[in-house]
């Protein structure tokens, strides 16, 4: 069984899919840095200075702490329990994901208009047949020759 298991845990596929989960929870966390830090705030800024991740509802009014009856602070009231509704996480995690996929659907745009021009590549040079060489001339010619002997 340990054979078995070892066996399955070498083949390429795992292996491939253990190296793509690594890389795809770094370049993860590069997409959330670009987004928290980066198009958040500017788009922020283009919308008049407003925080996403600031908005929420607050659920039940009656479960908030005394000391945090006034806050809008989202970390805070969360952190002390309060239900909420955080629509503005939501929409920083969304914008996050769109990045994510279109990044991922330009690198596999490339990879396919690269496989398509390898392919055609090999398709025209298989087509193409290769000049004969001067020794295949030189036969040839002594073919027809003695062919055209009586």
């Amino acid at each position: 069984m340990l054979k078995e298991f070892k066996a399955f845990v070498m083949r390429g596929n795992v292996l491939d899919l253990a190296v793509a989960v690594i890389i795809g929870a770094a370049f993860s966390k590069i997409v959330t840095s670009l987004t928290d830090d980066i198009l958040m705030p500017l788009i922020g800024k283009v919308f008049g200075g407003l925080d996403f991740s600031g908005y929420f509802l607050i659920l039940s009014r009656d479960k908030v702490p005394a000391a945090l009856a006034g806050s809008t602070d989202y970390a805070a009231l969360k952190k002390a329990g309060v239900p909420l509704l955080g629509y503005g996480e939501f929409i920083t995690q969304a914008v996050n994901f769109l990045i994510v996929a279109f990044i991922i659907f330009l690198i596999i745009k490339g990879v396919n208009k690269a496989m398509a021009l390898t392919a055609r590549q090999q398709a025209e040079s298989a087509a193409a047949p290769a000049p004969d060489s001067a020794e295949v001339i030189l036969l040839r010619e002594i073919r027809d020759s003695l062919k055209a002997r009586p």
